[in-house]
């Protein structure tokens, strides 16, 4: 695992414009001076030692408190994350919901066992290494089966992979690499599923310094020996560009105590779910559900009079409507996906409910074998939760194990969602999961149909 800070310098045309660079640091303590002078920025730089950057720094912050988040928010830090686990990377997403950045992608990326995190560093006892890797490595073996699997549907016939007979028919050099790339991703599209959440994976985050400190707190607030090592890392890289920070760094008991609670929660939830499955999970139904607090249809649909894409404009009623939609049961992988980059609020138990592997998007059925390890090893994992009460269950999570997923925002940011998820190059499945919830829209307010731009997820 690596952390490696990469901070900005300034372009060729900035430096011959003459305009100014600044330390992350600096640049929050000259923002900071807004509020105490009205003077501008060119009186503030006039006063900044460019020999002593440090102390022009500190002298600002006697006066303002930088712990302050609207002062630290002015520090924009980026920093690589290298070798987490794909577990360890949604939950990064689940504290960082808005933060900029990107994550290896299980759609164009072929994983190896050699990706799979050491046992030790998950904290999952010794006696329990050798079940570990047996259960991973069937995993990696499942899922070689299923690309292999899907190759074979898509390759009897074509038309499944919906490919344009255009690009199909095209001999040039380009359009043939996107039609490779297109029939790759149909089969990872599929088999993924059967990914551990133990492989690592590579993320890439930039945000306010003062959320790096607030993800620091919660990593090493964490009783899982990953979070907390990640948590070191970072706090390490943030030494270098924004020091006067570090003091806020460090482990909170708040976070401690609700971070066992929910893991409290998680192991009575994870008895409670065995029992009703006999210890053995199918896949489960993922039922998708919708409430919408206020509003009127009309009012709606005359929101969306001028909202031609989905970056145009919706108007301020579905703004002030509060929404919370979500679902049953849906695979890991596709929270992973519907995790990222959104505001508002979401919430996942992370207590596994069933096992889903793209049995319905084909007449062929996937080898029996494949099926029983993907249900197999998310049983284990649901054992461990509620019988051993220990938090390196989670490290049993295939992507294709399901959980409860919920999510609250307001109507408009719930219409850009649907709208993107369902588009061009969107994963079949999670778009699968945003019609769902524009269907329950619709019979809750039939004037916005044909008003919210539904796509149909067509491969690019």
């Amino acid at each position: 695992m690596r952390a490696t800070l990469v901070s900005l310098s300034p372009t060729a045309a900035a430096t011959d414009a003459g305009r100014p660079a600044l330390t992350p640091e600096l640049l929050a303590a000259t923002g900071a001076r807004y509020s105490r002078s009205n003077e501008g920025l060119e009186a503030i730089l006039a006063k900044i030692d460019p020999a002593n950057p440090d102390k022009s720094v500190d002298s600002i912050f006697k006066m303002v408190d930088y712990g302050h988040a609207s002062i630290a928010d002015m520090a924009p830090v980026a920093i690589f994350l290298d070798g987490v686990t794909m577990w360890l990377a949604y939950y990064l997403w689940s504290i960082c919901p808005t933060a900029g950045g990107q994550e290896s992608s299980t759609r164009y990326i072929r994983l190896k066992p050699d990706n799979l995190a050491d046992p030790d560093d998950l904290g999952i006892p010794a006696k329990l290494h050798d079940e570990w890797k047996q259960a991973m490595n069937d995993s990696l073996e499942a899922y070689e089966k299923a690309i292999e699997f899907w190759e074979g549907v898509a390759d009897k016939d074509p038309k499944v992979m919906r490919i344009p007979a255009a690009l199909l028919a095209d001999p040039s050099e380009r359009v043939q690499k996107a039609v490779a790339r297109m029939k790759r991703n149909y089969a990872f599209d599929r088999a993924r599923y059967f990914l551990p959440a133990a492989l690592k994976t590579n993320v890439m985050l930039v945000q306010s310094a003062r959320a790096w400190v607030t993800l620091c707190q919660q990593l090493l607030s964490h009783p899982l020996p990953e979070p907390q090592k990640l948590g070191e890392l970072i706090r390490e890289e943030l030494a270098l560009v924004a020091p006067r920070l570090l003091k806020h760094a460090e482990a909170k008991e708040t976070f401690q105590d609700s971070i066992d609670r929910s893991f409290d929660n998680m192991f009575q939830k994870a008895l409670e779910v065995g029992n009703d499955w006999g210890w053995l999970v199918g896949e489960d139904e993922d039922k998708a559900t919708l409430e919408v607090f206020g509003g009127d249809g009309d009012a709606f649909a005359a929101d969306l009079a001028f909202h031609s894409n989905r970056y145009a404009f919706i108007g301020e009623t579905l703004q002030m409507t509060p929404v919370r939609f979500g679902w049953h049961a849906i695979a890991f992988g596709d929270i992973r996906d519907l995790n990222r980059h959104r505001t508002g609020n979401k919430f996942c138990d992370l207590v596994p409910s069933g096992f889903y592997c793209a049995e319905d998007q084909s007449k062929l059925n996937p080898p029996p074998s494949i099926v029983e390890t993907g249900q197999a090893t998310t049983s284990k994992a649901l054992e461990i939760l509620a019988k051993n009460k220990q938090g390196y269950g989670l490290y049993w999570f295939l992507l294709g194990s399901q959980f409860e997923f919920t999510h609250t925002t307001t109507a408009d940011k719930l219409i850009y969602e649907i709208e993107l998820r369902t588009g061009v190059g969107a994963h079949y499945r999670y778009a699968k999961h945003l019609h769902d919830v524009l269907y329950q829209w619709h019979k809750k307010f039939p004037a916005t149909k044909g008003l919210i731009l539904e796509g149909s997820a067509e491969p690019e």
